[in-house]
């Protein structure tokens, strides 16, 4: 699209939002300010680079064989950088800890140092990206009967005791490095099939370990713990250990931050409307933003009903600055860089048109006790020309606009992504 046609349909979209009030300048600066934290696990369907080859315990399956899986980190990195050139804005990088590299030498979970990860960190500063971190709790044969911090045997819980402490240690390590906060999120699979026999006796061990983790304490400018919950998973089907409930309660009394992922849940259940529930008592939280359909919750963002909601509740909360924003998905069945940029723009979309909402005459319409004007101005919004604001902002970063940037991710298929099949 030529740049003179973005111009002038932006000027009129301009105009239409401003008989509401709205300001599509003071929008798109905002957004501007809006990093998403994209995950590294998207581009090699949560293998990690421990040369384990494929997913084992913790519920998670990577469904697909599309061609050009990301095999070392050096892929990794080039694939994040090309899809990265297709997004608008400056984000972040979410690094598990199964994405360590030592050189072909084997380094069991608990052993990981900040050495494993200088390669992330040193690309990361060059490129201007800071980094968040994941331990990992899954895929490792100390986990594979369900069960790694709330396990009954003192030496798996150890095990990964250790673990934990050493990633906080290297989350920590990467926020001084990029001078900026790390967060550091923690997610553990630890379950039952079938109905357990003694449901508490497990979240005591987990309550009992999570402290010996977090016993260490570490600057807010370095790194900030999360903890994340879950509904169920493959083989956790009628028990998770930690569930909402036991993590807003833990992540309360230990002044921790809750994760919430948007396909962890019930699926009635959604976050967006959690969000105002909870900023009241946590300073910060942190969202996965994923795409649940029926029971598995790790597809590909999309510009969708809920996305836009969790978007519309921060921005009417004008909490921003406390919600740190990921994205959480991993689809092998389409190319991944697609994947990649499908989710990360929808993720884009969806604030840019929660930022541009009508709010202060929906509010006025509130107080005012005119609930049918409250309805109708929501109704009318969402006609507003809202892809020409879009287009606009992705014209000023320049990215290309529309669909423009499938020819690249096709050229990129053929060139890159099919040699390493």
């Amino acid at each position: 699209m030529a740049q003179s046609n973005i111009e002038r349909r932006y000027q009129d979209a301009r105009d239409q939002y401003g008989e509401l009030g709205v300001d599509t300048d003071a929008a798109l600066n905002r957004l501007e300010q809006i990093a998403v934290s994209i995950n590294c696990w998207q581009a090699d369907d949560v293998g990690g680079l421990e040369g384990v080859g494929e997913i084992t315990g913790g519920g998670i399956m990577a469904t697909g064989s599309f061609p050009g899986k990301a095999r070392t980190g050096d892929e990794i990195r080039q694939d994040f950088e090309f899809a990265s050139r297709l997004i608008p804005g400056t984000h972040r990088f979410n690094l598990h800890a199964m994405y360590l590299e030592a050189d072909g030498v084997s380094v069991d979970r608990d052993q990981i140092e900040v050495s494993h990860f200088q390669n992330w960190i040193d690309w990361a500063n060059h490129l201007g990206v800071p980094l968040d971190f994941n331990p990992t709790f899954f895929s490792h044969p100390k986990a594979d009967d369900g069960f790694t911090l709330a396990s009954r045997d003192k030496g798996v819980r150890d095990f990964w005791i250790e673990h934990g402490r050493r990633c906080r240690e290297i989350s920590a390590a990467m926020g001084r490095a990029q001078g900026g906060t790390c967060t550091d999120n923690f997610w553990m699979p630890d379950g039952w099939k079938d109905l357990p026999a003694d449901r508490l006796a497990h979240r005591e061990l987990l309550i009992e370990s999570l402290d010996r983790i977090f016993e260490t304490p570490y600057a807010p400018e370095e790194t900030l713990d999360a903890v994340e919950s879950k509904l169920f998973g493959i083989s956790s089907e009628s028990y998770v250990v930690g569930s909402h409930e036991f993590y807003i309660a833990y992540a309360m009394s230990r002044k921790l931050m809750l994760t919430m992922d948007a396909g962890h849940y019930h699926p009635t259940e959604v976050i967006s409307e959690k969000i105002s529930a909870l900023l009241p008592f946590f300073p910060k939280l942190m969202l996965h933003v994923s795409r649940p359909v029926r029971w598995d919750s790790d597809h590909v963002v999309l510009f969708d009903a809920e996305t836009t909601a969790i978007m519309r509740e921060i921005a009417r909360a004008d909490a921003w600055n406390r919600v740190f924003l990921a994205v959480d998905f991993f689809d092998a069945s389409i190319n991944r860089i697609s994947a990649w940029v499908i989710g990360l723009r929808a993720s884009l979309k969806s604030a840019l048109y929660a930022l541009l909402e009508p709010r202060q005459q929906i509010v006025d319409a509130e107080l005012s006790g005119r609930l049918g004007d409250r309805l109708a101005l929501q109704e009318e919004a969402k006609t507003l020309p809202f892809g020409a604001v879009w287009d606009m902002y992705c014209a000023r970063h320049e990215v290309p606009v529309g669909r423009q940037w499938l020819d690249q991710v096709q050229t990129y298929e053929h060139e890159v992504l099919r040699s390493r099949s």
